[in-house]
């Protein structure tokens, strides 16, 4: 009926206006965050799926990093960083988790774990594994192959760089492929001219 068309188009009316106004105040809230100095990112309200891509697309505009966090579709929310600041995956990872970053316990953790990788390396090269099955190929053929015959030929082995290419000194013909040809062709012609 004419009046729900003309219901229709007054509310999409609304909502584009809305949309419009919405925009508005996140390129002013995006632009007070530009120019606030001490800070390097700025979380927003949850919002919905509509808004926040005019959100990110604001962010992208005004040369912004921008992430939405946040499980359920009534408390996701956008993160928006500047450039300089730009998170790291640590960081991306303890917000999804819905933690707050902690740049002091981050880096606390990292060292921890290069400690680990540091013991680690550290215990491989202490000394062997415990053994494996007890009838290891290796000590089956020891007597053919010595005891650490692997490890050298592992720290010898190199890729042969020339792999597919014949080296020029193994070339029996070293003529090019014109020179062949001409001399094909006067083959030819000989053969002709003894012909006639």
């Amino acid at each position: 009926t004419p009046e729900q068309a003309a219901r229709m188009k007054k509310l999409q009316e609304q909502e584009k206006r809305q949309k419009v106004e919405f925009r508005k105040r996140m390129e002013q809230e995006v632009s007070q965050f530009i120019q606030a100095t001490g800070e390097p990112r700025r979380r927003f309200q949850p919002m919905n799926k509509i808004e926040r891509s005019i959100l990110h697309d604001v962010a992208e505009v005004a040369g912004l990093t921008s992430f939405s966090f946040g499980d359920d579709e009534d408390s996701r929310y956008v993160m928006v960083f500047k450039k300089e600041f730009a998170p790291s995956d640590e960081e991306l990872d303890a917000y999804r988790r819905g933690e707050e970053w902690d740049p002091a316990r981050a880096e606390e953790r990292r060292r921890l774990r290069e400690l680990a990788a540091q013991q680690e390396e550290a215990e491989l090269e202490r000394g062997p594994t415990p053994p494996g099955p007890p009838n290891d190929y290796k000590d089956k053929y020891r007597h053919l192959i010595g005891s650490d015959a692997a490890k050298a030929a592992a720290r010898t082995m190199e890729a042969n760089k020339a792999y597919g290419c014949v080296p020029v000194a193994n070339k029996r013909d070293t003529r090019s492929i014109e020179e062949a040809m001409n001399e094909i062709r006067a083959k030819k012609r000989l053969r002709q001219a003894g012909g006639e």
